[in-house]
């Protein structure tokens, strides 16, 4: 059942409350926004200041007429509010709070409650100032912060997800997580602080001769010490309701500090530069994660660069990243399913991310990811809503092409944004056959983004014939066709991956697949599933061609997916002669999945097969490599249909590997390369990931070091490639101008 949301209760309207009170009233979300507050002045201020739409002076009556009922009361006075306002809850009432610590609320619920109500869904706003009361109330407070929701044991799906929406609607980005990990964390990374703060300007305003530091404190000492200006009663709670989290975060500090004093005192180098330098890069990291809501528009301190050692073997075992093409997909259909979607392996790359975020800007309660887990909570075909702007997708061209499917039959608009590369990148290959099933979408010259799609459109299923291979454009109009009318049929020239195809079955939708034809009907549902997401194979190829062009390796890749369709240089490395061998192979869900075991073997130059060049389009620029390590001459052909992406990634690759000295061509429709020496030098990868992890890769068999320029790229697609490729043996650093 869902649950309408017509008059809303915020019970206390200081910081908090009065911000929530008028973010949810200027966006109107909902009819009548009341307040209450046992100060009539706040009340009163609140209803002057146009806050709250009514002011109710019986507390009793305001809670029996709200669909929800928000606490934003002190954490010490939550059980009496609670005990007060419970006869007066009716049944299907949704409650939240906004306490900053969450034990001690739930307990007061439960000891008022006896059995804690469905209805009941614990928050928590990450946002705040010094400033306190309805006058401070600020309707853009909790834009880009974070609300934690914990559900308790009894926490009902359709509660939850209302709540959500409820935070959401003020620019929040919402998350869940459990209740004494909330309480932990809150004590290391909010309560500590606040006490330290506290602590330090005591201290030092302990002794008169003191002034003088507050009276020449630099910015460092006024930022530090900028939150001991907080509400000293409300810390003084805190402190009495989170005890034993707060004095187990004060011992971890106290022993974090006695390290460094002791260090101070031995003048230590290495320990006070270790302590500093970790501190430092991680809050570099911090501040990347912070700079924006969940998925956040990186800006990178500068170009990024490889720096390669000749030479090296590949040994051990490696655990590859998950599948980013099949992370996208489980989170779009696990969005639009019905009932819960539980993810393992999830690929946490930029890209991924900005699939994951999109969804979240579009109502999707999405818990995660935390070391690959994530859990949705699907809102089913007709549940997404208006995002509160544009979508920004980063650089993925994945994500930007399939959500354009998915929402060009959407009730509302949309824009889908990018970064530089992906402004620059034509969607008219997904754009034209949208257009045809009845979707309004706009963009720039030559289809360039932003997208705009219009909404409220009424699609119909189309059969189309793609000019040139696209799993992409294949995907976004199956997703389409989910809610067009009739069939949506889509031909291939060539095979393709087929993710969307075997994961749309596994959450219940009937998918034909006859003779390269892709066929859905409209009128069903999606079904939450649980997916196991297997390595990435695309991840997976730097490795196993790295070990199978360096003499002496001898590497294990685990979990890896193995889907025919992606398969393509697996089997094109056979044919050249390397020693691979697929072990374990197993069915996960619906993709097929192995240990794949690598180990070095000369390989002789072939012409490579224009139908499983189809299904390595992405590993071209590994293969050329491979080739260029080969006995003799290796030709790719069959290619001159595959875009102008695919020609572009051949030119650059080729360029790179004749600046090394080999000899590599374009010639028709493809290229040609000869083995033979490799030598060194700077290279340029064009900006394209692909390009830059294949020539890390020629760097095993080069006589000289390596420079690749333009690597940003990687971070987004792989992030994990330097640690993994160091792991392995490939003598790699990296350089940030």
């Amino acid at each position: 059942m869902r649950h309408s949301v017509d008059r809303i209760l915020v019970v206390g309207l200081g910081l908090i409350g009065g911000s929530l009170a008028k973010a949810l009233r200027e966006r109107r979300y909902c009819r009548t926004l009341v307040g209450y507050d046992r100060n009539t002045d706040e009340l009163e201020a609140g209803l002057a200041l146009g806050v709250i739409d009514e002011a109710a002076t019986d507390l009793a009556e305001a809670v029996h007429a709200a669909d929800i009922v928000v606490l934003a009361v002190p954490v010490k006075a939550t059980d009496a509010v609670l005990a007060e306002i419970r006869p007066a809850l009716r049944p299907e009432t949704l409650l939240t709070d906004v306490g900053s610590t969450k034990g001690n609320v739930v307990e007061a619920a439960r000891a008022v409650f006896g059995q804690l109500p469905p209805t009941f869904v614990p928050g928590h706003p990450i946002a705040g100032s010094e400033k306190s009361g309805v006058a401070a109330a600020d309707a853009q407070l909790f834009e880009r912060h974070k609300v934690i929701l914990t559900l308790t044991e009894t926490s009902s799906a359709q509660a939850t997800l209302a709540i959500a929406r409820m935070w959401q609607a003020t620019g929040a980005e919402v998350l869940q997580m459990e209740l004494s990990r909330h309480d932990e964390v809150l004590a290391a990374t909010s309560h500590l602080p606040h006490l330290l703060a506290f602590s330090l300007v005591d201290t030092l305003a302990a002794e008169a001769e003191n002034t003088d530091i507050f009276r020449y404190a630099a910015g460092g000492f006024r930022d530090f010490t900028r939150i001991a200006a907080s509400d000293p009663t409300m810390w003084h709670d805190i402190c009495l309701a989170n005890r034993e989290a707060i004095l187990g975060q004060i011992d971890r500090f106290s022993e974090g500090v006695a390290r460094l004093r002791q260090a101070v005192a031995t003048s230590d180098s290495q320990t006070m530069l270790g302590i500093f330098t970790r501190a430092k890069a991680s809050r570099d990291h911090f501040t990347r994660i912070l700079s924006s809501s969940a998925y956040s528009q990186k800006q990178h301190p500068g170009p990024v660069n490889f720096v390669l050692q000749p030479g090296g073997a590949l040994s051990g075992q490696l655990r590859l990243p998950g599948d980013m093409s099949i992370s996208h997909r489980a989170i779009m259909l696990g969005s639009l399913a019905d009932g819960i979607t539980e993810i393992e392996g999830f690929a946490e790359s930029e890209d991924s991310l900005a699939t994951l975020q999109a969804f979240r800007d579009m109502g999707v309660v999405i818990e995660g990811p935390h070391q690959g887990a994530v859990k949705i909570y699907g809102v089913g075909l007709e549940g997404l809503q208006p995002p509160p702007g544009p979508l920004y997708l980063g650089d993925s061209g994945t994500t930007m092409r399939l959500l354009a499917g998915v929402l060009a039959g959407q009730p509302f608009d949309t824009e889908l944004t990018g970064g530089a590369g992906l402004s620059r990148r034509s969607m008219a290959a997904v754009i034209e056959p949208l257009q045809n099933m009845g979707a309004g979408i706009e963009a720039q010259d030559a289809g360039r983004p932003p997208l705009r799609i219009r909404g409220g459109q009424r699609l119909r299923g189309i059969e189309h014939r793609l000019p040139a291979a696209s799993a992409q454009v294949k995907s976004a109009l199956l997703l389409a066709g989910l809610r067009a009318e009739g069939a949506t049929r889509v031909l291939e020239p060539a095979a393709t991956r087929d993710h969307t195809e075997r994961m749309l079955r596994g959450f219940g939708w009937p998918v034909e697949v006859v003779s390269g034809c892709s066929t859905v009907h409209s009128g069903g549902r999606l079904s939450g599933a649980k997916i196991a997401v297997p390595g990435d194979i695309s991840a997976a190829a730097a490795f196993i061609v790295a070990a199978s062009i360096a003499p002496g390796s001898d590497i294990r890749l685990e979990h890896v997916g193995i889907n025919p369709t992606r398969r393509g240089v697996i089997d094109i490395l056979l044919l050249m002669g390397a020693d691979i061998e697929l072990c374990n192979e197993d069915l996960v869900g619906a993709e097929p999945v192995a240990d794949i075991q690598v180990r070095y073997r000369p390989l002789q130059g072939i012409e490579l097969p224009s139908q499983l060049l189809t299904t390595a389009l992405d590993e071209c620029p590994l293969l050329m490599v491979a080739a260029a390590c080969a006995v003799g001459e290796s030709r790719f052909h069959g290619l001159g249909e595959r875009g102008a992406r695919v020609q572009e990634r051949l030119a650059v690759t080729a360029s790179a590997l004749r600046a090394l000295g080999v000899d590599a061509v374009l010639e028709g429709d493809g290229a040609r390369v000869r083995g033979g020496r490799i030598g060194g030098g700077s290279l340029d990868c064009g900006g394209d990931a692909r390009v830059a992890v294949a020539l890390a890769v020629a760097a095993l068999r080069a006589e000289n070091e390596i420079h690749i320029g333009g690597c940003d790229a990687v971070a987004a697609s792989f992030p994990d490639f330097i640690a993994l490729a160091r792991r392995a043996g490939i003598r790699i650093r990296k350089e940030e101008a």
